[in-house]
C-alpha cells in the first residue's frame, strides 16, 4: 500500500524537475571617457596587490575625492571628473609603504610649471636628477672634510710643543 503512494510521487516530481530554462535579459552600457590608470609596485618589481587608494581632486586637494584599493597586478584605473583640470594626487599605501604621484589630467603641458612638476615628480619613482645627484654627492664630500677636520684638530693639540 504504501508503495503505491510513493510511485505516483517520484512520477510527479520527475516531472516538475523538466522545466524549461528562462534566461536573464542583460543591459551592458558603455561610455566613453578619458580615465587614469595607474601601477603600484615596490623597486623589486612586486606589485601592490590589494593597497590602499586615494585620490585627490586639483579643486580640493585635502579632501578625498576617491577611495579604492589596487587589484592583484598593482592596478588602479578611475575616470576623473572633466570639469575640474589641473594635478590630480593619488596615494597609495600598503603595509606601511606607498607614496603619492601627481598627474596632470587636461593641463597645457607646455606650461612652464607643468614641466617643472613633471620633473620634479620624476624624482619620486627612485630616479635622481643632476641637481639632486650633484647635492648628494658634495653632502658627501664636505662630510668627509669636515670629520678630516675635526679629527686633525686633536691631533695637533695632542703633539708636545719641541724646545729649541
Amino acid at each position: 500500500m504504501k508503495w503505491q503512494l510513493v510511485i505516483p510521487l517520484i512520477f510527479l516530481s520527475s516531472l516538475s524537475l523538466q522545466g524549461k530554462a528562462m534566461a536573464h535579459g542583460v543591459k551592458i552600457k558603455h561610455q566613453f571617457t578619458p580615465a587614469i590608470k595607474i601601477n603600484a609596485a615596490f623597486d623589486s618589481g612586486t606589485p601592490f596587490n590589494n593597497a590602499e587608494v586615494i585620490v585627490y581632486a586639483p579643486n580640493d586637494p585635502a579632501k578625498p575625492w576617491l577611495k579604492g584599493t589596487t587589484d592583484n597586478q598593482g592596478n588602479f584605473i578611475f575616470s576623473p571628473d572633466s570639469s575640474l583640470s589641473g594635478y590630480w594626487e593619488i596615494q597609495v599605501r600598503q603595509a606601511g609603504h606607498g607614496g603619492m604621484v601627481s598627474v596632470p589630467f587636461g593641463v597645457d603641458k607646455s606650461h612652464k610649471n607643468a614641466n617643472y612638476r613633471s620633473n620634479y615628480l620624476a624624482s619620486s619613482s627612485g630616479d635622481y636628477n643632476p641637481l639632486q645627484k650633484g647635492l648628494m654627492i658634495g653632502s658627501v664630500i664636505w662630510g668627509f672634510v669636515g670629520t678630516a677636520l675635526f679629527f686633525s684638530r686633536f691631533r695637533n693639540q695632542q703633539r708636545p710643543q719641541e724646545e729649541h
